[in-house]
């Protein structure tokens, strides 16, 4: 699996022009207006030094913008600068492409158990 995962990673990099880790970041602002980093770090599952490490350099590159929470300062706020709003819309298509490409001998019976086989796992992997 790790070896999979490996492949798949690097595939998916090489064709979004992005990391998944990077890609779910900026796919979760695009969900929301604007969230704060911790609750960012939670809803993508990474650790903080990782969410930290992404955020700062998709600042550096303009696709986020972050600042104080007025209410809080403790708080960082983050949210999707419209560069990273037009990135994260242009990926969308190249996304679907890349797992059409990845499942293209796969029929759609094996598509879905397939997707029910990968949701039990992420379940057993939840209760460990």
């Amino acid at each position: 699996m790790n070896c999979l995962n490996k492949q798949i990673s690097s595939k998916f990099e090489s064709c979004m022009g992005i990391s998944q880790s990077r890609h779910d970041i900026l796919y979760q602002l695009y969900q929301v207006n604007e969230m704060s980093q911790t609750a960012l770090q939670k809803e993508v599952k990474i650790d903080g030094a990782a969410i930290t490490r992404h955020l700062k350099q998709l600042e550096a590159t303009g696709m986020i913008t972050r600042r104080k929470d007025p209410d809080d300062n403790r708080f960082t706020l983050v949210s999707l600068s419209d560069p990273g709003r037009q990135q994260i819309i242009a990926s969308q298509a190249e996304k679907a492409r890349f797992v059409t490409l990845m499942l293209k001998d796969f029929n759609e019976t094996e598509r879905k158990e397939l997707t029910e086989m990968l949701i039990r796992i992420q379940n057993n992997i939840s209760e460990v």
